[in-house]
């Protein structure tokens, strides 16, 4: 039998309702795999044994009993150090967090609980989830598994490190400006940032609120399980095991994002060298791009107002204690106007409008997740793309969050490597509401290379 930890989440959970496999059994390998691995990476930064052992032992005594089970019965999972756990520390990445410990759960967290997972500890994040890149002063960075060098990028980089090294079968994320796929993209794993409202949040979602929960794995087939846990939508989860018929599927291609932005050579290159597999598959293939003007103006007001209100209250006690990124976005989201605001909702509404009318001449859109491949562990940001300098900590991200935008379903597909080896992943974007389609299409797509496996670091 090869190593648990090698397991897919869908193989795991299969061999555990069959009880081929105990919880225990499963549980007890992915902390040796944590304790021989994560030191190196550092992508599980608060770790649970004995907790996570009284739920394995619990769930594998429900099973001897003969009573029902969920659809993560007995996997491993990590949460996001963003998601507060009650009674486990939550540190948001931030040092005037780094004693705090919730209360209860985010919503999605009981929904995986309940679902029958194992909870094994918090990933790593930045400082409030800011940057697409792993680092805090709590905990440090996390290190790409394919060159400790380099960033896992983020800001969901623990939970996509642990899943490339083994560390965990499945693990949740956040995204907001591309932090599901971005370190999916870098890592070489799936992240899928679903429809805006598919996955619950709490407190009661903020309608101008870009930010979404989502689901991280080493298989679209096991992101599309998870997934359908968090949204409580059971049926997603057969939708990407599903050989989907592509014949005929219209795909705007745009390996360089049709020039709207900079994207560095090498990655338009191994995103286009994907094409041949998505003609082998029947798909009629266009050279095309949604309208996306305003989207800068629009994501950088509603993101600096989230801003403000989360912790604008911070700054004035804290000030010296948050990061320059995140002050300056603090502070450009307390200096917003009424009026800004109402711009940002107006023009998010008018490209989504236009999107709508893309999406009605094709099917899905495919381009880069990232505009660059990962980059050294010790920078905060690219300050430049392809000769083109970045003004602030955000714009190298602009393939991620110019999609963000548009509300839609969008996820990150492993497609190649960089001449140095490191992951490159291909976005597939998708019309709003339709993340069933979109996991279908990432599915047939995965199929036609070959699987993902565990980081060459891992061994």
């Amino acid at each position: 039998m090869d190593a648990l930890w090698r397991w897919s989440a869908g193989a795991l959970a299969a061999a555990l309702r069959g009880r081929d496999v105990s919880a225990r059994e499963v549980l007890d390998a992915h902390l040796a795999r944590i304790a021989a691995t994560n030191p190196a990476i550092n992508a599980i930064v608060t770790l649970t044994p004995e907790r996570a052992r009284a739920q394995a032992d619990a769930a594998d005594e429900a099973l001897m009993r003969g009573e029902p089970v969920g659809l993560l019965h007995g996997l491993p999972i990590a949460h996001k150090d963003l998601a507060d756990t009650a009674g486990v520390r939550t540190t948001y990445g931030s040092p005037i967090y780094a004693d705090h410990v919730p209360e209860v759960d985010a919503p999605f967290v009981v929904r995986i609980r309940e679902a029958g997972a194992t909870m094994i500890g918090k990933t790593n994040t930045p400082e409030f989830g800011a940057g697409s890149h792993t680092f805090n002063p709590v905990f440090g960075p996390t290190r790409n598994p394919y060159d400790r060098s380099k960033s896992a990028g983020g800001s969901s980089g623990g939970a996509a490190a642990a899943l490339a090294t083994g560390m965990v079968p499945i693990a949740d994320g956040s995204d907001l400006g591309g932090s599901l796929r971005n370190p999916a993209s870098f890592c070489g794993v799936v992240g899928f940032r679903p429809s805006l409202g598919l996955v619950p949040s709490w407190p009661e979602a903020d309608p101008a609120d870009l930010s979404v929960e989502g689901p991280m794995a080493r298989s679209v087939e096991d992101a599309a399980l998870l997934l359908s846990v968090m949204a409580d939508r059971p049926d997603l989860a057969v939708v990407a095991p599903q050989a989907a018929d592509l014949d005929g599927l219209r795909v705007a291609w745009a390996p360089a994002c049709a020039a709207a932005m900079p994207v560095e050579p090498e990655i338009v290159s191994v995103v286009d060298a994907a094409r041949p597999r998505f003609e082998a598959l029947g798909c009629r293939i266009e050279t095309s791009y949604p309208d996306l003007a305003g989207a800068r103006e629009a994501f950088f007001t509603l993101r600096a107002r989230s801003f403000a209100t989360d912790y604008g209250p911070l700054l004035a006690d804290h000030r010296d204690r948050i990061k320059p990124t995140v002050r300056w976005n603090i502070e450009l989201g307390l200096a917003l106007t009424a009026e800004d605001v109402a711009r940002a909702d107006a023009l998010s509404g008018e490209i989504r409008r236009r999107a709508a009318l893309f999406f009605e001449t094709v099917d899905v859109l495919v381009q880069p997740v990232t505009q660059v491949a990962p980059f050294p562990v010790d920078i905060e940001y690219p300050t430049e793309v392809a000769g083109v300098a970045m003004a602030t900590y955000l714009d190298w991200m602009e393939s991620c969050w110019s999609i963000t935008v548009l509300g839609a379903p969008a996820i990150s597909v492993p497609c190649g490597r960089t001449a140095q080896g490191l992951p490159v992943g291909l976005q597939i974007v998708g019309r709003r509401g339709d993340d069933a389609g979109v996991l279908r299409v990432a599915r047939a797509f995965e199929r036609t290379g070959p699987p993902i496996s565990i980081a060459p670091f891992a061994g």
